[in-house]
């Protein structure tokens, strides 16, 4: 597998993890647990970031 192909699947399979990891932190009842998980989800998401890789905010779109 060429180099910029391998790369292109990482940063994919990054950016699988990080949404997998906030949805289901998401879905968990209030406490500690759910805490912790929101907290590693936003750490993959930093990382993930951190690589070049853009998130979508939620909300509103910018107004031109």
């Amino acid at each position: 597998m060429p180099k910029q192909t391998q790369l292109a699947s990482d940063r994919i399979g990054q950016i699988a993890g990080a949404m997998e990891a906030l949805e289901e932190a998401r879905g968990m009842p209030p406490g500690l647990q759910r805490a912790q998980a929101l907290k590693q989800a936003g750490l993959l998401r930093y990382a993930a970031d951190n690589q070049g890789l853009i998130f979508v905010r939620r909300g509103r779109p910018r107004a031109k």
